[in-house]
């Protein structure tokens, strides 16, 4: 009875951490792209 509770809790905290990582690359494209935009607008003043 324990055995499969501790595999579901493994299969979550697997699942939780993918979904981190995949957040943390996009919040890292999303500040890539301010920081493009923000050298294009100083570039241009």
């Amino acid at each position: 009875m324990i055995r499969p509770l501790i595999l579901g809790l493994a299969l979550l905290a697997l699942t939780a951490c993918e979904t981190a990582k995949g957040a943390g690359r996009d919040l890292q494209k999303a500040g890539g792209a301010i920081s493009n935009t923000a050298d294009d607008v100083q570039k241009a003043l």
